[in-house]
């Protein structure tokens, strides 16, 4: 196996343990809590994220980019390194102080909430996956996630028994954010050397950043933002809904981000050594590859939706399969866009297409939410997220028509359309049969699964033998 599929995988592992496991609690959390208390946690974790937004300051897509171009240097990588993380540092540093003031004389509700959530802020003093990332060593934080992952679950189900176990439930995830992040220190401390930076050597990243921040946040307007205004323009309990909808829909989405950061880091190196052929077929493989997973679970989310919601969260969270089928339709813009953003734009430094195109989307979730949230409520948030990321994969596929293929990039992504609303087609219908739901699921993800492999082949055989993406 060749090390894109080795980090490939390592990728899919890291990114999916940081939602798989809150995912397999969630049936007992949902019921344990309730709507309410999980709305109460969704709505004040959004604003602190915000905070954590600003403390990273577009740090993670820059310091990955940055490490990735000077890996063969030990020395220059370490002063770019130490110089990054100084500055990431004082910029936390300022962001904690922000995030005090804003609990003792901003917040008027909730604080005791806030207060809990600190472990999210402190974790920003010692977060570098970015260095890790960079160097293609995705194994480490893989190790790191599952051992801490996995005891945060087990927590969980011993100190949350009640509705009023909230606050312990906020701790958990908080200190476990915290613990992951300090427990990479050891490693990075062997691969860099110790040496002084200047001021000018840390106030250098500082523009990069910013201009690869401005996307962070326009993006943040409808990843985050929905949740905000739903809990201000509606009810916690539709936020509760809303969160459990996001909660399915970022498992497949984080299975199409660890190819983008796997791939990132080889494309700004192959950028750097002028290999610009291989560059174009590494992306045509990547376009293939990722439509050939998105387009099947998008239409399986919206099949196994309606049997899905209620019988995994319980009853009360029934409006939540109606959600996860609209957000489903997320899964093919962000998926294209993932691949045209993190294995173009941003290695080929194209920083403003990029932020030009998230702005768009931004502005028009935020126009949108305002309309839609106060008639729809939680289904109008999950109407405008669908709206937003069109125009975000809109625009930067017009950005990029004239430098790829696109007309080819659409021409092998059909095929595996039509092949999806086959198998789409068959397990609707089986929803319908009068068994058990939890039958239904099973027999629809199996038969759909089924489908899909006799209808790819001989796609699926080459991906075995090595011949869809090549060392």
């Amino acid at each position: 196996m060749n090390n894109i599929k080795k980090n490939f995988l390592y990728n899919i592992v890291y990114q999916i343990f940081i939602l798989i496991l809150p995912l397999i609690s969630a049936p007992y959390i949902s019921r344990v809590i309730g709507a309410e208390g999980l709305g109460t946690y969704s709505y004040t974790y959004s604003i602190v994220s915000y905070f954590v937004m600003f403390a990273m300051l577009g740090i993670n897509n820059y310091g990955n980019r940055l490490i990735a171009q000077n890996r063969d240097d030990k020395h220059k990588m370490s002063k770019k390194f130490w110089s990054l993380y100084i500055m990431e540092f004082i910029i936390t540093t300022i962001v904690l102080i922000a995030y005090i003031f804003f609990i003792a004389f901003i917040a008027k509700e909730d604080k005791i909430m806030y207060i809990l959530q600190l472990g999210f802020i402190l974790g920003s003093f010692f977060d570098i996956n970015w260095f890790f990332f960079g160097l293609e060593e995705f194994k480490i934080t893989v190790t790191r996630n599952t051992i801490i992952k996995i005891l945060s679950f087990i927590s969980m189900f011993i100190f949350v028994r009640k509705r009023d176990d909230l606050y312990i439930y906020t701790i958990i995830l908080s200190v476990s954010n915290l613990i992951s992040n300090i427990v990479l220190w050891p490693f990075v401390i062997k691969k860099v050397e110790k040496t002084k930076v200047s001021l000018s050597e840390i106030l250098e990243h500082l523009k990069p950043c910013i201009i690869l921040f401005i996307p962070v946040i326009a993006i943040s307007l409808y990843k985050k933002m929905d949740k905000i205004m739903l809990g201000i323009m509606s009810t916690k309990t539709e936020v509760g809904f809303y969160e459990n909808a996001e909660k399915i829909i970022s498992i497949p989405a984080a299975i199409i981000s660890a190819l983008g950061t796997v791939m990132l880091p080889r494309m700004s190196n192959m950028i750097a050594n002028g290999e610009n052929d291989r560059f174009k077929v590494y992306i045509d493989k990547s376009m293939e590859f990722i439509m050939f997973l998105a387009l099947p679970i998008t239409f399986g989310l919206i099949a196994v939706s309606k049997s899905f919601a209620p019988w995994y969260f319980g009853e009360e969270f029934y409006k939540t399969g109606t959600l996860i089928a609209i957000l489903s339709c997320t899964i093919i813009f962000t998926s294209w866009a993932n691949v045209i953003r993190t294995q173009y734009l941003i290695p080929k430094e194209k920083d403003k297409e990029y932020i030009g195109s998230v702005i768009v989307g931004a502005i028009v979730n935020l126009i949108f939410n305002i309309l839609m949230i106060p008639k729809l409520t939680s289904v109008g948030a999950c109407i405008t997220t669908v709206m937003a990321e069109f125009s975000v994969m809109f625009i930067q596929t017009m950005n990029v028509r004239k430098e790829l293929p696109i007309k080819e990039y659409m021409k092998k992504s059909f095929k595996y359309l039509i092949k999806s609303l086959i198998m789409f087609a068959i397990i609707y219908i089986i929803q319908y049969l009068k068994i058990n739901k939890f039958f239904i699921i099973i027999l629809q993800v199996i038969i759909g699964c089924m489908i899909y492999f006799i209808l790819n082949y001989k796609y699926i055989i080459n991906l075995i033998k090595k011949k869809s993406i090549k060392e």
